[in-house]
């Protein structure tokens, strides 16, 4: 995907999208410094925000979203998602739906922006990895592991939430930053869930097996199922999966199964500590998020065919409720 191409993404996903998006309570603009140590967590019940956070000394930006009928004395999971390259918090926010996800499971979602500008958008920055086109990450950027691994300590000040079930999914670069996490941050991530962008990043100084669910669309033209795509992409996404399976200490030979017309299931089990890796492969979608809102052609002519045929916000979540970190 070429920077224009990402911009392109950016402006349809905000002017096609956000026109029949329901933005339920995301009005409220607050800002938070340094820890956040002004609030106290559980708090702020059935609320969302925009906050501005300071970290290694650059302003950041997060969208949360509390479900409604939250209380301020219940702790609740929370699940980190990531935009993919090119694009911002709120595209994520549209381009998966997944505040409709958090009110009806009753979990929070926050939706963290990077912070390399990228056309209209922004990328992340990933360790040791090139961004589109082969370009170097500028120097001087910030170091994007650190930043949502303090993000996740802010929220926990702010909000209820429940150590145990801290979870992180992203598209595209997003998801690659969370395969990232998912070695880096192994003792605070429970499981993730990469849509269109799983990698097993190397070195992995992962501390446990860390259970993964993931997403891909057969006809994805951006990073291709079968791999041989951009520098950052050489490997295919089942080759990421098995390395993720020893990674894991998982049965040698996987299960196939399946799940819904063109999806097919690939289980990796009985690894180490009751993880699992699991990877939907969608046959003929693009470079989308499952079951995300309909997306206009102008887009899907781009990013390939859209597949409602399973719901990757269903899907991850229930994952996510089978592995807490304490399991």
């Amino acid at each position: 995907m070429t920077r224009s191409l990402q911009s392109r993404l950016s402006t349809l996903i905000l002017s096609t999208v956000v026109a029949s998006a329901t933005l339920v309570g995301w009005s409220v603009a607050t800002s938070a410094q340094g820890s956040a140590a002004t609030t106290s967590g559980c708090s702020s019940p059935g609320t969302s925000a925009t906050l501005s956070v300071k970290v290694n000394g650059f302003t950041r930006s997060v969208i949360v979203h509390l479900p409604k009928g939250s209380s301020d004395s219940a702790p609740l999971a929370l699940v980190l998602n990531l935009h993919g390259s090119g694009t911002t918090a709120i595209d994520q926010m549209l381009f998966t739906g997944m505040n409709k996800t958090s009110n009806h499971d009753g979990f929070i979602v926050a939706y963290p922006q990077g912070l390399i500008t990228d056309g209209s958008g922004f990328d992340w920055n990933i360790p040791g990895v090139p961004l589109i086109g082969g370009r170097a990450v500028p120097k001087g950027s910030a170091n994007d592991v650190s930043f949502l691994t303090k993000l996740v300590g802010m929220l926990e000040a702010r909000y209820c939430v429940n150590k145990d079930e801290i979870y992180a999914t992203g598209f595209s670069g997003g998801a690659r930053e969370v395969s990232q996490l998912a070695c880096d941050d192994s003792s605070i991530f429970a499981a993730v869930a990469p849509v269109s962008g799983l990698r097993r990043p190397d070195p992995c100084p992962a501390t446990r097996a860390v259970p993964i669910i993931s997403f891909h669309g057969s006809a994805d033209p951006v990073d291709p199922f079968n791999g041989h795509g951009q520098a950052y992409w050489t490997y295919s996404v089942p080759s990421a999966e098995l390395k993720w399976a020893k990674q894991d200490d998982c049965s040698v030979t996987p299960s196939t199964t399946t799940v819904a017309k063109n999806v097919q299931l690939t289980t990796y089990d009985k690894c180490a500590n009751g993880a699992s890796v699991e990877l939907y492969d969608v046959e003929g979608e693009g470079h989308e998020w499952p079951g995300g809102p309909v997306l206009p052609a102008a887009l899907t002519s781009v990013l390939g065919p859209q597949s409602q045929a399973i719901g990757a916000n269903d899907l991850m979540w229930a994952f996510f409720e089978a592995h807490p970190l304490s399991s």
